[in-house]
């Protein structure tokens, strides 16, 4: 593989400015046997802060986060101090780096990897002492196991606020979360985005997403992280942004309550994103009521009515069509999460987001994606697919779903021309990621899985036409 040689004298600077510190930053503990060195880093001023940039105050600047047809450049710096604490956690939560492991070898962890006030530097600007963490579950489990430090972050622009006084609703360009997804298991590195855009192409609500290389500084200077998918998170401006009103509750069910199958309820598992201190989830407890209810058989005219007076039936039954289309097997059929359910205010009617996206666009693992039928399936441990689909009513529906996304945001022409385009565009990036920084063995993993996508999309929609006929 290649290393691409980038100029940083500029960002060099910065970093040099940013590790300095003056004698009044410094202080002793004479009681010590040696000398303890304690650095004050709340003593700094926001120089690039501007409102268009940083402040609250500004509305999220999509065209500049998300450009889709450009590769953009994010460079974290943390001291080597706090670096290593995020490598010690990580080691507490999964053991040694390197250790071995499948994917999904192991229990995953019961907490969440600890955030680190780290500089954030885009486009000659700085953002300060700015969360960060990794983030993910078995990808992040099985990519640290293996020795593959291209791991998934998770930036909180103002998580540590109240720590530094200056950041206070510190934001990027309007977002104060962002994931950068590292691609795990996917050598094309485009399925985040592809999937992720035909959701939203078939007019689904669904997360922004663009592709950023990612370099880390932890101490000796900047290295080459890889190529990344930066992704809109749901909880921060996809509700406000997709959605009229932003104040109901959105979960993100995780556990054997996100099946919805009868005798699960949990609230521990509907982990609210919203709303959080409010102990009402009687709209999740009346999906589940209604959904298991005798009227499904006896009068399903009735079950229908009750069932839509709480649940988006028509944009879940169209999401169905696409992720069953596309073929996504973790989520929502195969696994108990990945997916987010918002209580739209306007409807007072729970409506579906899909959300984490990177192991679409292929037959998967863990039994595969479900056929179009749902031959096979559950329908009492997946009710929300396997009860709609045998009322003849929203099977109906469901059918004329699938065949307008193979008609449109599915179509072949459509998804090959963008496998083009942003194959053309990543490629550079991508074959230049280093060892022990990706997941390709060579460039020509990279152009074989784009070739296996292209031939993807050509099974799928004769697939879809056979179940259609």
């Amino acid at each position: 593989m290649k290393i691409k040689l980038i100029s940083l004298s500029l960002f060099a600077m910065a970093l040099l400015l940013f590790n300095a510190c003056s004698k009044d930053d410094i202080t002793t503990n004479p009681d010590e046997e040696e000398e303890e060195v304690v650095i004050d880093d709340t003593d700094f001023e926001a120089t690039d802060w501007t409102t268009e940039t940083h402040s609250k105050e500004a509305d999220p600047n999509f065209d500049e986060v998300f450009e889709d047809n450009a590769v953009k450049r994010l460079d974290i710096v943390v001291t080597e101090e706090r670096w290593q604490s995020m490598l010690d956690d990580m080691t507490g939560l999964y053991g040694n780096f390197g250790s071995g492991g499948g994917p999904g070898g192991g229990d995953f962890a019961d907490e969440d990897p600890i955030f680190v006030p780290a500089e954030v530097f885009y486009n000659g600007k700085e953002w300060y002492r700015v969360g960060v963490r990794f983030k993910g579950n078995s990808s992040l489990q099985s990519s640290w196991r293996n020795g593959i430090l291209k791991l998934s972050f998770k930036l909180d622009f103002d998580e540590f606020e109240d720590d530094y006084p200056q950041i206070d609703n510190q934001r990027f360009y309007g977002f104060k979360k962002l994931s950068l997804k590292n691609n795990y298991d996917d050598k094309s590195m485009l399925r985040e985005k592809i999937a992720g855009d035909v959701f939203r192409n078939a007019g689904l609500v669904g997360s922004h997403t663009a592709f950023y290389t990612l370099y880390v500084d932890h101490g000796d200077g900047p290295i080459y992280f890889g190529l990344y998918t930066l992704v809109e998170e749901v909880d921060d401006t996809v509700l406000d942004d997709q959605f009229s009103d932003d104040d109901g509750n959105l979960y993100k069910p995780d556990g054997d309550a996100a099946s919805f199958a009868a005798g699960t309820y949990d609230e521990d598992e509907y982990v609210k994103k919203t709303n959080e201190d409010e102990a009402d989830f009687s709209d999740v407890q009346s999906l589940l009521t209604i959904l298991h209810d005798e009227a499904r058989t006896t009068d399903p005219a009735t079950w229908r009515t009750d069932l839509e007076a709480v649940f988006d039936t028509d944009v879940f039954l169209k999401y169905l069509a696409v992720n069953t289309v596309i073929q996504n097997w973790d989520t929502y059929g195969r696994m108990t999460h990945n997916y987010f359910l918002y209580n739209n205010p306007d409807t007072e009617k729970l409506t579906w987001i899909p959300w984490d996206n990177n192991e679409a666009l292929q037959t998967g693992k863990q039994g595969g994606s479900l056929p179009l039928n749902f031959s096979g399936l559950s329908a009492s441990s997946w009710p929300l697919i396997g009860y709609l689909y045998q009322d003849e009513v929203y099977k109906a529906a469901y059918d004329d779903y699938v065949q307008e996304v193979v008609e449109g945001a599915f179509s072949v022409s459509t998804i090959q021309s963008q496998y083009s385009n942003y194959a053309a565009l990543i490629e550079p990036y991508a074959t230049s990621e280093v060892s022990g920084y990706t997941f390709l063995n060579s460039s020509a993993d990279f152009q074989a899985a784009v070739s296996a996508l292209n031939s993807h999309v050509v099974s799928r929609v004769a697939a879809a036409n056979s179940y259609l006929d």
